[in-house]
């Protein structure tokens, strides 16, 4: 992975099952807000975000703020981002494979459906870092589509993935 070098804790905590769940929360709070199925790259661009400490530091307590001002405010998300998009993709595209495979999640078109009771509400005895990164991705996946545009967040993000 060039560009990110991650640690024998980090290389532990991104193994497939746990970025399956941390996708799987993406799915859940994307359904939440909108009822719908949540679009690969929301929840792709969700879990990358919320596995990054920078990001997460950022991220709102609410989705009430608006997503584009938010981004303009933060540069460092976008330098983040820059630099670690596509390392934490790779690290990411296992983890929703073994999602569908075991079926947490399932494909419906170019979007996920998280299946119904797959996964249960964020663990209280977890650590405070799992606790953190399944919160924010939760967060993502309901705030990233309120722009309207997944590929307009992207572009300010300046990534692809």
């Amino acid at each position: 992975m060039a560009g990110l070098e991650l640690s024998r804790e980090e290389r532990a905590l991104f193994n497939p099952a746990f970025t399956a769940l941390v996708c799987a929360r993406a799915v859940q709070g994307h359904a939440k807000q909108y009822q719908r199925p949540c679009p690969l790259p929301v929840a792709m661009t969700a879990t990358v975000m919320s596995l990054q400490p920078t990001i997460r530091k950022a991220l709102p307590a609410t989705i009430r703020n608006g997503l584009m001002t938010w981004l303009n405010e933060h540069e460092a998300v976008r330098v983040a981002m820059s630099r670690n998009a596509a390392p934490l993709a790779a690290v990411v595209r296992p983890g929703i494979l073994f999602a569908l495979q075991t079926e947490i999640l399932r494909l419906d078109g170019p979007a996920l459906t998280l299946t119904p009771r797959a996964v249960g509400p964020i663990a209280e005895g977890d650590t405070e870092q799992n606790t953190a990164i399944q919160s924010a991705a939760h967060l993502l996946g309901r705030w990233l589509p309120s722009t309207g545009s997944i590929s307009t967040v992207l572009t300010l993000l300046g990534v692809q993935l």
